[in-house]
């Protein structure tokens, strides 16, 4: 079987999919064959020029007859927020399968009209999936299966961040990211999604409430100009700011264990630090994205006098999707991934399975997002966050 997948959008997410799509056929030995049948995007010729590069097929600019055409099977979203829930919807109810970019959605409310679509799709065999893409490092599927044998035993304490610095500089263009309309939140749902999907994925644990704060550091900034901006066209002066710079908060996971959370993107310094620790009563274990083929142990469980945090290099054979790859010590990078993304989403269709993070997944993290909104907002402390609907479901 082949399966001809239509790409909507095409900015920087647009290129690392790319990849993945390109090289996942070539790498691994997947169930079904993969094309890259047509990009879309609003600028005709920029769109062209993308696809052209990247390789697919055909580009166009019109998502909803891409979506109606017979010979689409995998529509995979990448357009920013404000779109996702209108395009998603639209592919599922048209029997598409689909990979949809995270957040899932800007709002709790979209994000369940999506979960509810896929549930309904996946009664007819149609597969959909959020691309909380960091999951798929090999190092970070390691630690879950570490958890989950028990390694660091019970749970007592997660540290999570995400820090960048790329908006430290105030001159830094007001870009659709940092416009509530387009963007949903700022560092909270772009990154922060990040390290709450993350959190939840290596212990199995669900974050119950949420206390914190966020804060918009630089409130204008100059507006796009000619050809680059949202609308395409000319701009001078400055607009606001409409989403948070930063979000500071702590969540309590089902277990009654607390984690902190940071999400920044004024962390000067800091190019794209997503970290991760998770601290229990038999040792503990740490990641960090910059360093993304280590991985961190301490057992508790040795000998005092060897006890101290074990560097692990996630390149054997036996680790998480390396196999396919290069022999031990040649590192992976950033983009494999996507690749990883694209192997598990193609083998839960071929096998007619239901791929992991699904919407109710997405939905699960909207919830929490939207709980930090609301303690920030109201300074009211804790705010619960509602369980999932379908929680037999989600398999972290």
């Amino acid at each position: 079987m082949t399966l001809r997948v239509a790409m909507i959008g095409y900015g920087f997410m647009g290129a690392a999919h790319s990849v993945g799509w390109r090289q996942a056929p070539r790498v691994f030995s997947l169930p079904d064959e993969v094309e890259m049948a047509v990009v879309v995007g609003r600028n005709a010729e920029a769109v062209a020029d993308a696809a052209a590069q990247w390789g697919w097929q055909e580009s166009a600019t019109d998502w909803r007859e891409v979506i109606a055409r017979d010979d689409i099977d995998i529509v995979d979203v990448v357009t920013p927020g404000d779109s996702h829930a209108e395009i998603a919807i639209a592919a599922l109810e048209a029997g598409k399968h689909v990979l949809c970019e995270k957040p899932l959605a800007n709002t709790v409310g979209e994000a369940e009209a999506m979960a509810d679509a896929a549930a309904r799709a996946a009664a007819r065999g149609i597969r959909s999936m959020v691309g909380f893409t960091y999951r798929r490092v090999p190092a970070v599927t390691f630690v879950r299966d570490l958890i989950a044998q028990g390694a660091v035993g019970k749970i007592a304490q997660v540290r999570a961040a995400y820090r960048q610095d790329w908006l430290v500089d105030p001159e830094m263009p007001l870009a659709w990211r940092l416009q509530k309309e387009h963007a949903g939140s700022g560092a909270l749902g772009d990154i922060g999604a990040h390290i709450i999907d993350m959190t939840q994925f290596v212990t199995g644990l669900d974050v119950t409430a949420v206390s914190g704060v966020i804060d918009t550091i630089v409130k204008e900034r100059p507006l796009q100009g000619s050809g680059s901006g949202l609308s395409g066209t000319a701009a001078e002066g400055y607009g606001e700011v409409t989403v948070d710079d930063i979000a500071i908060f702590t969540g309590r996971l089902s277990s009654g264990a607390l984690v902190s959370f940071e999400a920044t993107r004024f962390a000067t310094g800091r190019k794209n630090d997503l970290s991760i620790e998770v601290s229990g009563d038999k040792g503990a274990l740490r990641f960090d994205l910059e360093d993304l083929n280590t991985l961190w142990f301490y057992d508790r469980t040795a000998p005092e006098v060897t006890q101290g945090f074990t560097r692990i290099l996630v390149t054997e054979a036996q680790h998480p999707y390396v196999s396919a790859w290069w022999p031990a010590g040649h590192m992976l990078g950033y983009e494999h991934g996507f690749s990883h993304q694209v192997v598990d989403l193609v083998t839960a269709i071929a096998e007619g399975t239901d791929p992991h993070p699904s919407f109710a997944e997405g939905l699960s993290v909207q919830r929490v997002l939207a709980a930090v909104e609301e303690s920030s907002a109201t300074g009211s402390g804790w705010v619960s966050v509602e369980a999932p609907v379908a929680a037999e479901t989600i398999s972290h």
